[in-house]
């Protein structure tokens, strides 16, 4: 970064540390200590779909890499499109194994790095629900280095619940490095593992 860069206001962006997804299974503890939320064993990695045979075959390894876990308890990681264009890898896991679901959505981002495709990273997410059927998702986001949770409300209208968002935050404080830009805290209505 030069003095320009200074002069103008610019900053160097962060650079992704991925091993801070680790940190969600004591968050998680946490989590439903304070909120009454649970695993439910579902995430899933964002990413802009490219179009090739390189792309292609990174996506197959991921998967197949994946897959070939004789732990795994469910169906296998699958491949998804959202309304807005977006491919979602999604993994399945049993609600209690929060700490391998958390290693396959490591796996994901880092085979999409090593492959060149770390600018077409855009989020992971683990699910969580309470018992009255609230959903949750915390979002890491990849170019932030930092994660936000997301809570959409029941029913049709993609609106939020922002309290619930809030009070998530201020629990989550000391577990996670939170994105202090609110307008950064992205719907991600649809979004498979929620």
């Amino acid at each position: 970064m030069g003095l320009l860069d200074i002069l103008l206001g610019r900053t160097k962006p962060v650079a992704p540390d991925l091993d801070r997804l680790f940190a969600l299974p004591s968050a998680a503890v946490t989590l439903e200590a304070a909120a009454g939320f649970t695993p439910t064993g579902q995430g899933a990695v964002c990413f802009a779909t490219v179009e090739g045979a390189a792309f292609e075959q990174t996506h197959r390894e991921v998967q197949a890499l994946l897959d070939a876990d004789i732990d795994r308890d469910g169906p296998p990681v699958e491949l998804r499109q959202d309304d807005y264009g977006y491919s979602w890898l999604v993994s399945h896991r049993a609600p209690d194994q929060l700490a391998p679901l958390v290693t396959d959505l490591h796996a994901v981002n880092s085979q999409m790095e090593v492959n060149g495709f770390g600018p077409q990273l855009l989020c992971s997410l683990a699910g969580f629900r309470d018992r009255s059927g609230r959903r949750l998702g915390l979002v890491y986001l990849y170019k932030r280095g930092t994660f936000y949770p997301f809570a959409p409300l029941p029913g049709k209208a993609q609106r939020r619940d922002n309290a619930l968002e809030l009070q998530v935050r201020a629990a989550l404080a000391e577990d996670l490095p939170i994105e202090q830009d609110l307008g950064r805290w992205f719907p991600v209505w649809g979004a498979p593992g929620l």
